[in-house]
C-alpha cells in the first residue's frame, strides 16, 4: 500500500500544473534526476546480470573505460540534481525518490560493479536497449518539441504517458523475440529463393541508391500491409490501439499491439532482404525509419508545405490519426506522399491541422493490459 501511494504522489508531481513546474520551482531538477537514476540503476542491473538484461552489441561496450565513466557521472548527475530539487522544491517527492534510487544503484556497485560473464548468443531481454532508445529519442524530440510544438500547453507528462512509455519499454525489452519473429518469414523466403545474381547485382549498386530504393520498396508495401489494418475488422481492432491515442507527441509512436509490429515489421522487411541489399544500406534505412517515424507523431508544428510535398512530414501524418471524418482511411505512406496520391487516398488541406486525434467513441481501453486484450473481445 505505501509503495502505490509512493507512485501516485510521484505521478501526480511528474504531472504537477504548469505553474508548479516553472523554472526554479525544483520541478526540472526532480524530473532529470529521477530519470538520470533510473537510467544508471537499470545499467547496473544490466553490468550485474549482462546474460538477461544486455544486448550482445551494447555488451561488448560494457568493459570500456568511457562506458564506467559515463555511468559514474551519471550516478553523480541523478545524486545532485536531486539534492537541488529536495532545497528548491516545497513537495520532496521527486529529490527523495531520486536519491533512494541513486542509493539503491550505488549499493548495488554503481560503476564499479565487476562485469559476470560473457554475452555471446543466448536469449536476452534488452533493458539497455530500452535506456538507450529513451535517452536518445529524448534528447533528441523533447527539446524540439518543447521549441516548436504545435500544442505548447501540451506537457512531456500528458495524458497517458505512462501506458506509451510502457509499451515504449516493452517493445525494448522484447526486441530479440521481435526481431526473431519479424525475420522468421523472410528468412524462410531467402532460404527456399536463390536469386544469386539478382543479389548480386543489386547489392553492387550505389549505397545511395540502394537506400532509397529500400525507402521505397518497404513504404509500397507497408502501405498495402496499413490499409489492410484499417480496412479488414479483425486487424483494425490491433491497429485501433495505435489510434486510440489522443494526443501526439514523440512517445506516442511506440503505441503498437504486439502482435501488430510482428506482421508490420515481417511483411515490410522482406524486400530489404530478399532482394539482397548491402547491409550499410539496410543500416541506414533501420536508423532513418527509427527517427522518422518517431519524428512524424512528434508534437512540432512546422508544416514543410515544400518538403511534405515529396516526404511524409508531422502534419502529413498527423490526418492520419486525426478524429475528423475527411482524417478516416487516409496518408497511408510512411515516406513518399506519393504513393497515396497514386491509389487515392492522400489528404493534406493547406496549413490545416487535426482538431482532435483518437477514434470516435474512444473504445480502446486506457491500460496496457486492456489494450493489449481489446483485439480480442467482441465489439467494434
Amino acid at each position: 500500500m505505501a509503495i502505490n501511494e509512493i507512485r501516485k504522489k510521484i505521478r501526480s508531481d511528474l504531472e504537477a500544473p504548469a505553474e508548479l513546474r516553472r523554472f526554479g520551482s525544483g520541478w526540472f531538477s526532480g524530473v532529470i534526476a529521477l530519470i538520470a537514476a533510473i537510467a544508471g540503476l537499470f545499467f547496473v542491473f544490466c553490468l550485474r546480470f549482462p546474460g538477461v538484461f544486455t544486448m550482445p552489441q551494447v555488451r561488448a561496450f560494457y568493459d570500456k573505460p568511457v562506458f564506467r565513466f559515463g555511468l559514474h557521472i551519471l550516478l553523480i548527475s541523478a545524486f545532485s540534481f536531486s539534492i537541488l530539487s529536495l532545497i528548491l522544491r516545497k513537495n520532496k517527492i521527486l529529490g527523495y525518490a531520486a536519491l533512494i534510487v541513486t542509493l539503491v544503484a550505488t549499493l548495488l556497485g554503481g560503476s564499479r560493479v565487476p562485469p559476470s560473464g560473457e554475452l555471446t548468443s543466448g536469449s536476452m531481454l534488452g533493458l539497455d536497449w530500452f535506456v538507450l532508445n529513451i535517452i536518445f529519442t529524448g534528447l533528441l524530440f523533447i527539446p524540439i518539441e518543447k521549441l516548436f510544438a504545435k500544442y505548447p500547453d501540451q506537457p512531456v507528462f500528458r495524458d497517458d504517458w505512462r501506458e506509451d512509455l510502457f509499451y515504449f519499454f516493452v517493445s525494448s525489452l522484447l526486441v530479440q523475440v521481435l526481431t526473431f519473429l519479424s525475420l522468421s518469414p523472410t528468412t524462410a523466403l531467402v532460404k527456399h529463393t536463390h536469386w544469386t545474381t539478382l543479389r548480386s547485382w543489386v547489392a553492387n549498386q550505389y549505397l545511395i541508391v540502394q537506400f532509397f530504393e529500400i525507402m521505397f520498396l518497404t513504404d509500397l508495401v507497408q502501405y498495402w500491409v496499413h490499409r489492410l489494418f484499417h480496412r479488414i475488422p479483425f486487424l483494425w481492432k490491433f491497429h485501433a490501439v495505435h489510434h486510440s491515442a489522443q494526443q501526439m507527441d514523440w512517445i506516442a509512436g511506440a503505441r503498437m499491439h504486439f502482435i501488430e509490429i510482428v506482421i508490420l515489421r515481417g511483411t515490410t522487411i522482406i524486400p530489404m532482404y530478399l532482394l539482397g541489399f548491402a547491409n550499410p544500406a539496410l543500416y541506414a534505412y533501420v536508423l532513418l525509419v527509427y527517427v522518422h517515424s518517431t519524428f512524424v507523431h512528434a508534437n512540432v508544428g512546422w508544416n514543410f508545405d515544400r518538403v511534405g510535398k515529396f516526404m511524409v512530414t508531422p502534419r502529413y501524418h498527423h490526418w492520419h490519426h486525426g478524429i475528423e471524418k475527411e482524417a478516416i482511411d487516409v496518408n497511408f505512406s510512411i515516406h513518399f506522399p506519393l504513393i497515396d496520391r497514386v491509389f487515392g487516398t492522400y489528404y493534406l488541406p493547406p496549413g490545416q491541422w487535426p482538431k482532435g486525434y483518437g477514434i470516435d467513441g474512444h473504445p480502446v481501453p486506457k491500460s496496457y493490459v486492456g489494450q493489449f486484450m481489446y483485439p480480442f473481445t467482441k465489439g467494434k
